[in-house]
């Protein structure tokens, strides 16, 4: 079956660097876009970023414009989210995503704390 299974995550400074991995199976990676999301206590779930099925376009959420880089490698039917710059606002729970034939599929979230 589809899955997808996110790690990565961790306590970091504010100004630290964390890289998110989401691994997928059960489905042809290469044809689906991918996305991650994040979620913050008491807040609703919101896209961060997202990536074509092939990796040539990509889309961020203004708040971390520059900061935040998604990546894919679809020979290990892997996404990336390369965080920088990292701010206590960013603490949340992050998800990745992919809309899988007419329902979407998550993963069980990984932790990002960012705190001094």
């Amino acid at each position: 079956q589809v899955q997808l299974v996110e790690s990565g995550g961790g306590l970091v400074q504010p100004g630290g660097s964390l890289r998110l991995s989401c691994a997928a199976s059960g489905f042809t990676f290469g044809n689906y876009a991918m996305m991650w999301y994040r979620q913050a206590p008491g807040k609703e779930r919101e896209l961060v970023a997202g990536i074509s099925g092939g990796g040539g376009v990509t889309n961020y959420a203004d708040s971390v414009k520059g900061r935040f880089t998604i990546s894919r490698d679809n020979a290990k039917n892997t996404v990336y989210l390369q965080m920088n710059s990292l701010q206590p606002e960013d603490t949340a729970v992050y998800y990745c995503k992919v809309r899988y034939l007419v329902r979407d599929v998550w993963g069980q979230g990984t932790q990002v704390t960012v705190s001094s």
